[in-house]
């Protein structure tokens, strides 16, 4: 015979249970059902954000200056290349590179000796024509020879004259001279050497004053004036030394947008020219600015923002920027002294966040100018 499971209703009907007990039962077999110890519990409630970790600074308030950087080759303001005027062989060589010169002083002497012939030819003819002018002349004044004959003879006496200074004029280049007091700066002839008109001899070089041209781009042009100060670096040299701005070009130049700058130098006796020189130009100071740094910006769709901590919370500030210089920049509104400014962790960052700040919250040193 099959076999029966009997449940515990059966049983108690079979039993002659009344119907209220049978009731009560069914009710309670269907709770306990209820409490399967197979089926999952409630999940537990999610854990909350963990809060963002941060470094603080505090506004800090020094003088500041805004600077144009920019780099260039020292140069001597005044710089003459000598060349052959006329040709011929270098008898003579009289001065070296590093020699001080003074305008006027020859430095090297041609042969000449073609030039010294064609001289002694022009001299002659112009005596000639001298001669044969002076007995016209008298004869002229007795009216013994007509006007049209002096004149043309008169014409011819004028140019033998100017054909005699020219060869003159031609002998005297043989004589290489410096163009304006200076140094040697190079020599590019040698003794024995057949030049020809225009080949390059010597580089003069004044250097008091010494200067560098900056090119500046043409969105700076409104910041610089004539007598900003400068302060150039220079590597070659070990130091930093001081410059201020002698003129500006009113110029851009429309290939390179630029504009040139000339910057003149203190006397120096460290600095040469050529030496390579890093420019900071003081365009415009202003005392006990309020600084962060630079890398506590964030970029935003209404202008630069700044995080601060309040309450242990991010919280957005929009700012109105000023000067800057190197790694800092002035804050001119948005911000207070005693506000902790987030300077790590703030990429990413939003408004209410809850954030922790690591390590102490130091003040900012702020950059003089």
């Amino acid at each position: 015979m099959p076999s029966h499971r009997l449940t515990l209703p059966t049983l108690l009907r079979r039993a002659g249970a009344p119907v209220a007990a049978l009731s009560a039962v069914v009710l309670l077999t269907g709770a306990l059902g209820g409490c399967d110890g197979s089926k999952a519990a409630t999940p537990a409630k999610a854990d909350a954000t963990p809060a963002v970790a941060v470094e603080t600074i505090r506004p800090a308030r020094a003088d500041m200056a805004a600077v144009y950087s920019g780099t260039a080759p020292i140069e001597a303001d005044q710089e003459s290349r000598v060349i052959a005027k006329v040709g011929g062989e270098v008898r003579r060589l009289l001065v070296e590179e590093g020699d001080t010169v003074r305008s006027g002083q020859v430095l090297a002497v041609l042969d000449g000796d073609k030039l010294r012939l064609e001289v002694a030819e022009a001299k002659a003819k112009l005596a000639k024509l001298e001669h044969d002018f002076a007995r016209n002349l008298e004869l002229q004044k007795r009216g013994l020879i007509g006007s049209a004959a002096f004149d043309e003879l008169k014409y011819q006496l004028d140019a033998e004259r100017a054909s005699h200074d020219l060869a003159a004029l031609q002998l005297s280049y043989t004589e290489i001279r410096a163009p304006i007091d200076g140094v040697v700066a190079e020599r590019r002839v040698k003794l024995g050497n057949t030049l020809q008109p225009n080949d390059p001899l010597f580089v003069i070089s004044k250097p008091d004053p010494l200067v560098a041209h900056v090119h500046v781009p043409e969105r700076e042009l409104v910041k610089l004036a004539v007598g900003q100060q400068a302060q150039v670096q220079v590597d070659a040299a070990g130091g930093i030394y001081p410059a201020h701005i002698r003129r500006i070009s009113p110029v851009v130049d429309p290939a390179t947008g630029t504009f040139k700058v000339t910057l003149e130098f203190a006397k120096a006796a460290q600095l040469r020219a050529g030496m390579f020189a890093r420019v900071n130009i003081v365009y415009e100071r202003r005392a006990m600015a309020l600084q962060i740094p630079r890398s506590a910006l964030v970029d935003a769709d209404g202008g630069p923002v700044v995080f601060v901590v309040v309450g242990g919370k991010a919280q957005s500030r929009a700012v109105q920027t000023g000067l800057a210089n190197g790694g800092s920049i002035e804050v001119l509104s948005g911000i207070g002294e005693s506000d902790p400014v987030v300077v790590v962790g703030q990429n990413g960052l939003k408004s209410g966040n809850d954030v922790r700040i690591v390590g102490p919250a130091p003040r900012t040193a702020g950059r003089a100018g």
